[in-house]
């Protein structure tokens, strides 16, 4: 048993967990390969910072190369009060934003006063076969200094010709009322063209500040 091996197996438990001690920087640096772990990696492949923006859109970047792409919203403050986050797909390379989809939506909440607390499905917010924006928030975001959403939206597979192209988004908002509102949105865009272009909108006014990255996650 080697030296890396012994030392490796006197800090593992009968339970199989590594003890802290048991990986050091020269525990580390000395191992040349680790076999596949489940996920992928993330690569960043655009950033995209609003600036009294109308609508953030990448056109490019949504192809083969990965069969999943994520999308981090961080801080994303409108210009408006009380509007709605949304998105909507293209196959045409951002000449439409019109894809047909089936959706699902849910959210849970809070208010600052501590008075009101709900999980609930927003029946009202999801669609069934519309080419409209989907909504991406909890409740109508506010413009106050401080106000703002975040959170991430994954596209699996846009670039299929056989399948619909599903996504699952969760977000947080800052509500325009004082409250705290997560939501989880999941759907699928109803075609076998390949996506190629997403549109990110508030739905009146402008994104004041924000950002926007795109990653693609390394194929397994």
């Amino acid at each position: 048993m080697g030296t890396i091996t012994r030392s490796l197996a006197n800090n593992i438990t009968t339970s199989g967990v590594i003890l802290p001690a048991g990986i050091t920087n020269a525990s580390v640096s000395a191992v040349t390969s680790f076999a596949n772990a489940s996920g992928g990696t993330l690569t960043l492949l655009s950033t995209q910072t609003a600036s009294a923006s109308a609508t953030i859109s990448f056109t490019t970047g949504l192809d083969s190369t990965y069969d999943e792409y994520i999308f981090k919203f961080i801080n994303l403050h409108p210009s408006n009060d009380s509007v709605r986050f949304e998105f909507n797909l293209s196959t045409d390379s951002g000449s439409n934003y019109n894809v047909t989809k089936t959706t699902t939506y849910f959210r849970a909440y809070h208010d600052e006063a501590d008075t009101a607390t709900a999980l609930e499905y927003e029946a009202g917010s999801d669609l069934a076969q519309s080419t409209g924006f989907q909504i991406l928030d909890g409740t109508e975001v506010g413009n106050l200094n401080d106000e703002n959403i975040s959170g991430t939206f994954t596209l699996f597979n846009p670039s299929s010709t056989t399948y619909v192209k599903h996504f699952i988004a969760t977000t947080n908002v800052s509500g325009a009322n004082n409250y705290q509102i997560n939501a989880y949105i999941a759907g699928y865009g109803n075609t076998t063209s390949a996506i190629n272009a997403i549109r990110f909108r508030f739905a009146s006014g402008n994104i004041d500040d924000g950002i926007i990255k795109l990653y693609g996650v390394k194929k397994s």
